[in-house]
């Protein structure tokens, strides 16, 4: 009797953490139908890379790992949000790329990989506006709930099972509660190729973190496009504040983090509960953007310095030491000097914890792309360079701030030196810990420990 031996896929993934929780479902499918998942070392049948579509950049980059990958002579398979997005145009404009497949192929990955390789020519998705998908009310989406990237559920023989398949050992984990969004941003593309916003159930986001646990997870990353709307479409907008508890009492889960906040949409009951609910971090990711009314109109966004100022000052009355991090837009269309010194004077006053500033970026078919104001280039880059500098210097100090404060630290990897991360700390974006120990620690191992010093945003800690 003969074996045919496994297929072996290459899966790169770019862009957020929303993109590694797909690939791990993308993985599970592949290797139930009986793929081999390989590294980049090792000599594959085919390379799928799993794109990103947000901002000018981001796109780029996916298109310079296309056309790097397809020098290796192996069939190149894009996915993801830039092959959503762009679907036929991506296909026609890079040849290189032996097929482009959108999220409706992701339940029949295998068989589209395997025609691939058998020679037959894929169709790619064409471009078209995924809110048009799913009911306008949010309370006749749930019945969609499945078909979402990142929120199966196998229905199998013995019952519900997880899809989905760890692509590394890091004892963190991002976890999707939604996707999509509502909201009608003006500089932004999303909910044009992720679709209108939907929550998965909570007993799958519990069954699967779960899952995470018993794979060696020990903090769970709560992602989506917007986490406060979590709950809106299931009849309860309190529904994140019933759901942290419940996935910080699963054996195993040290801390649960929560990503991707509105400020707009932030309430009294959700910083309680994201602060004084043992086991998840007093974190906030919020997405400010800027800081100018006036602008942030033109954004179709709502807030400004002194409302932003109060949110801070909500959570830090109830936190001291909550991690706050946010990004921001700089050089969007009609910012004035003024504007631009209203963000500046914000960080000043905000001192956050970890600041991204991105310069802005005209996307295809948002309405800031039609506006007539827009800043020059050199302009855009010159802010973005003053304000970067900045922010460095803030979140520097922040850091600074830290010294001599206790905080719980959990190690990342311990090769080639120790590196943790505190709790104001998220997953590869908000700086780290250094430990001074001789101790031998273990990865995912929690510990209670002093700050010493600081490096920027990184913190120098002794174990107490």
């Amino acid at each position: 009797m003969t074996t045919t031996a496994p297929i072996k896929v290459l899966l790169t993934t770019l862009g957020c953490a929303r993109n590694d929780v797909d690939s791990e479902e993308l993985a599970a499918r592949l290797d139930a139908d009986g793929f081999e998942l390989v590294q980049d070392h090792e000599q594959p049948a085919l390379i799928v890379i799993n794109t990103c579509g947000f901002i000018e950049q981001a796109k780029k980059d996916s298109i310079d790992t296309i056309l790097a990958a397809h020098e290796t002579g192996v069939p190149v398979v894009a996915v993801g949000c830039m092959a959503e997005r762009y679907g036929t145009e991506l296909a026609k404009e890079l040849p290189e790329a032996a097929a482009v497949l959108g999220f409706d192929d992701y339940p029949e990955i295998a068989d589209r990989l395997k025609r691939i390789l058998a020679g037959e020519q894929m169709m790619a998705p064409t471009p078209k506006d995924r809110r048009n998908l799913l009911p306008l009310s949010p309370v006749d989406r749930p019945a969609f709930n499945l078909d979402q990237p990142g929120h199966a559920i196998s229905q199998t023989l013995g019952g519900p099972k997880v899809l989905r398949k760890r692509l590394n050992n890091e004892p963190f984990a991002s976890l999707k509660i939604a996707s999509g969004c509502d909201r009608r941003c003006t500089f932004c593309a999303i909910p044009r190729f992720r679709g209108s916003f939907i929550s998965r159930d909570p007993q799958d986001i519990l069954q699967e973190a779960s899952w995470l646990a018993d794979h060696g997870v020990k903090e769970l990353v709560l992602v989506s496009e917007n986490s406060t709307s979590f709950g809106k479409d299931l009849g309860n907008n309190q529904a994140l504040e019933l759901l942290l508890p419940r996935l910080a009492e699963i054996k195993g889960i040290d801390r649960v983090r929560v990503t991707y906040l509105q400020p707009a949409e932030m309430r009294p009951t959700l910083i309680q509960t994201i602060c004084n609910t043992p086991g998840v971090v007093p974190y906030f990711d919020l997405s400010f953007q800027h800081a100018s009314p006036t602008l942030l109109r033109r954004m179709k966004r709502f807030g400004g310095t002194q409302d932003f100022m109060n949110l801070i000052a909500e959570i830090r009355k109830l936190s001291p030491e909550a991690g706050i991090r946010s990004n921001f837009i700089v050089g969007f269309p009609g910012e004035t000097q003024a504007d631009f010194e209203m963000l500046e004077d914000f960080l000043n006053q905000a001192q956050l914890d970890a600041v991204g500033v991105f310069g802005f970026s005209i996307e295809d078919g948002t309405e800031a792309a039609d506006f007539a104001d827009q800043l020059p280039e050199f302009e855009i880059n010159q802010r973005v360079s003053h304000l970067s500098s900045v922010a460095d210097e803030l979140v520097s100090q922040r850091a600074q701030a830290r010294i001599g404060t206790e905080t719980y630290v959990v190690v990342d990897s311990i090769h080639p030196e120790i590196e943790a991360r505190a709790d104001h700390q998220g997953p590869e974006t908000d700086g780290s810990c250094r430990i001074e120990t001789n101790l031998q620690l273990q990865v995912g191992d929690r510990y209670l420990a002093r700050v010493i010093d600081s490096y920027g945003a990184d913190l120098v800690v002794e174990l107490i």
